[in-house]
C-alpha cells in the first residue's frame, strides 16, 4: 500500500505472529487490480507486484466476494482459477487463505496467509488475518481523509482554511500507530504553517512538544476541552494540562492570547 508501505508490513509481521504463520503477504487494489506489495517469511520474489485482476485467482475470488475464502492444496483447487499458478507454486505454497480489507463500503486490498504444507486452516488464522485487515481499513480510511483534506485546499485558500487543514492533520497524525505515518503527516502540517505570512516574532525561541502542538491547534478553532479530547482521544484532564502547559511557555494568560503568540511565533499559521 504506496503511502502505508510500512504500516502494512507491521501489520503482516503482527498477523504471522498472531495466526502463527510462516508466509503473509497482500496489498492494495490500485486502479481495479490488487496490487501485492508487502511479504513475510518469502523466499523467492515471485509474486512481488504481481498485479491481480478481479475474479482470476484466490485473491480474485476475494476481491469480488468480499469474504475469506482458504484453499488447502492450491495446486489441484478446483474451486479457484489457476491464472497465478507459476508464482505461487515458485514459492512453494500449498495451503492459502485470503481475506479482504473493506473500508468505504468496498474492497480495498487482501491479505494472505500460507503454509508449504496441505493443512485446514482453523477460526484462528483467520480471525487474525480479519482483524489485521480492519486496523489496515482503517489506515485507509485515514488516508483517504488526509488526502481529500489537502485536496480541498485550492491555489488561494484563506488563512483560516489552512488552520483548519492544519488542525485536521494534527488530529489524524495523533491517532496514527505507525511512527513513519505519524511523522509523514506532521511534516504535512508543518507544510502549512510554512505557509503563512511573515517571520517568527524575536525573542526566546519556545519549544512545544508534538502534543502540547497538537492540543493548542484544536484551541485556535475555537473548540472547548472536551471536544478537543474528543478529537485527540485524550482525557479533558489530560487536555487541560497540555494547555496549562503551553500557557505557561508562552507566557500567556488566556487561551486566545497563548493562540496570538504561538501564531506570531510560527508555531501555528
Amino acid at each position: 500500500m504506496s503511502d502505508a508501505r510500512s504500516v502494512l508490513h507491521e501489520e503482516l509481521a503482527g498477523a504471522a505472529r498472531a495466526a502463527g504463520l510462516p508466509v503473509v503477504f497482500g496489498g492494495e487494489v490500485i486502479d481495479g487490480r490488487l496490487r501485492l506489495s508487502g511479504f513475510v517469511g518469502t523466499r523467492t520474489t515471485a509474486l512481488h507486484n504481481l498485479d491481480v485482476l478481479p475474479g482470476a485467482g484466490l485473491g480474485g475470488r476475494v476481491l469480488m466476494q468480499g469474504h475469506p475464502i482458504s484453499v488447502s492444496d492450491y495446486g489441484s483447487a478446483r474451486t479457484i482459477t489457476h491464472d497465478y499458478d507459476r508464482p505461487v507454486l515458485a514459492e512453494g505454497l500449498a495451503s492459502i487463505i485470503a481475506v479482504p480489507v473493506r473500508s468505504g463500503g468496498r474492497c480495498r486490498g487482501v491479505l494472505y496467509g500460507a503454509v508449504r504444507r496441505p493443512v485446514t486452516f482453523g477460526d484462528r488464522v483467520r480471525d487474525a488475518l480479519m482483524e489485521s485487515g480492519r486496523r489496515l481499513a482503517r489506515e485507509l480510511s485515514e488516508r483517504d481523509e488526509l488526502t481529500a483534506r489537502l485536496d480541498s485546499l485550492s491555489p488561494g485558500a484563506t488563512r483560516e482554511e489552512l488552520r483548519s487543514v492544519h488542525s485536521e492533520l494534527r488530529a489524524i497524525a495523533g491517532a496514527l500507530p505507525d511512527p513513519e505515518a505519524r511523522r509523514r503527516i506532521y511534516a504535512a502540517a508543518q507544510r502549512l504553517v510554512d505557509l503563512g505570512e511573515g517571520r517568527p516574532a524575536p525573542g526566546p525561541k519556545v519549544r512545544l512538544s508534538t502534543r502540547e502542538t497538537d492540543v493548542l491547534a484544536q484551541v485556535a478553532l475555537g473548540f472547548t476541552n472536551g471536544e478537543v479530547a474528543e478529537r485527540l482521544s485524550l482525557s479533558r484532564e489530560t487536555v487541560k494540562a497540555y494547555l496549562g502547559s503551553v500557557m505557561r511557555k508562552l507566557d500567556a494568560h488566556t487561551r486566545h492570547e497563548a493562540v496570538v503568540k504561538a501564531r506570531r511565533l510560527m508555531l501555528l499559521p
